[in-house]
């Protein structure tokens, strides 16, 4: 087998429809556009979600809710996630290189879920007040980033 011999599986091509050649081809006149009508004529398109005139569906539906703008996405890592890796000394840096952060977004944030036993120092943006606590009863240190705020 060679290159020259290589074929599409049987059905696959198919030939392109010509319309508008002639009676006995089946699609001539009005190439299989009917008579009169909104998209006889050459022209003719419609906007997205067009319902023939009734009041289309994404304009029937309610607006709810609202996005805020200013709104901070942070990686999250939880301190019993901490409690399981090597080392006594974590930054984001590090948590990307250990694999256990993906992507570093606005910063990165520490949450208090888990257990922690050990010693161990936390650099990181953000902070909530259960994994501070939880941090420094077990004896070790949490660097805030920045004027990384609340």
């Amino acid at each position: 087998m060679n290159l020259s011999n290589l074929k599409p599986p049987a059905g696959q091509k198919h030939s392109k429809r010509r319309v508008g050649r002639g009676m006995g081809s089946g699609r001539g006149k009005t190439s299989g556009r009917g008579h009169k009508g909104q998209h006889s004529v050459s022209g003719s398109s419609l906007m997205r979600g067009f319902e023939g005139g009734q009041m289309p569906l994404h304009r029937r539906l309610p607006k709810r809710g609202f996005t805020n703008i200013f709104r901070k996405e942070y990686a999250v890592v939880n301190v019993g996630r901490l409690e399981k890796l090597g080392g006594d000394a974590f930054d984001p840096n590090r948590l990307v290189e250990l694999g256990v952060v993906k992507k570093l977004r606005a910063g990165l944030k520490v949450l208090g879920a888990g257990e922690l036993t050990r010693k161990i120092t936390v650099t990181a943006h953000v902070f909530s007040k259960s994994a501070l606590e939880k941090i420094q009863a077990a004896g070790g240190k949490a660097e805030v980033i920045g004027a990384g705020g609340k």
